[in-house]
């Protein structure tokens, strides 16, 4: 039975890091590439192929959203409900995406940059730094997932 019970909370965790992902790209898709229109995922190529790779991405943190919230469902009906570990994961989801698309997509990659025709080197700060924030917010918060004074200990 207790490792059944560690497998939910591990399901529950990722399920939590999913939506977190999804979240912060849905935000980055929704404020900075149609909003504010600074740039499509990809940026190197016709209007067409951003587009089409907006569309893309869409799908993709939508079925990171949606597949979180199904294991994160099936976890909680097994009975596990673990707050601070939830917040955990969603934190490490969020800035691990936008780490992640700062240094793997915008640096190495170079499929787009934040914005274009200005100093980038403040956007670049703002949006790794945010991130790292994120990173450490998560980890923070997840110290305590698992103590007797949190209350969710297994």
């Amino acid at each position: 039975m207790h490792q059944r019970q560690d497998t939910d909370r591990r399901q529950y965790f990722w399920s939590t890091i999913l939506i977190g992902i999804g979240s912060m790209a849905a935000v980055d898709e929704i404020v900075f590439h149609q909003v504010l229109a600074w740039h499509h995922f990809y940026d190197r190529s016709t209007t067409d192929i951003g587009l089409l790779t907006e569309g893309l991405l869409h799908a993709a943190e939508l079925i990171a959203i949606v597949a979180g919230f199904f294991l994160f469902a099936d976890a909680r009906s097994r009975g596990i409900s673990a707050p601070r570990l939830a917040w955990g994961g969603f934190l490490l989801g969020a800035g691990g995406f936008q780490v992640f698309d700062g240094v793997v997509d915008h640096k190495i990659l170079r499929l787009h940059q934040i914005r274009y025709d200005v100093d980038i080197l403040p956007y670049d700060v703002t949006w790794i730094g945010f991130g790292l924030i994120l990173l450490v917010a998560g980890a923070l918060v997840l110290r305590t997932a698992g103590t007797p004074e949190s209350g969710l200990e297994s």
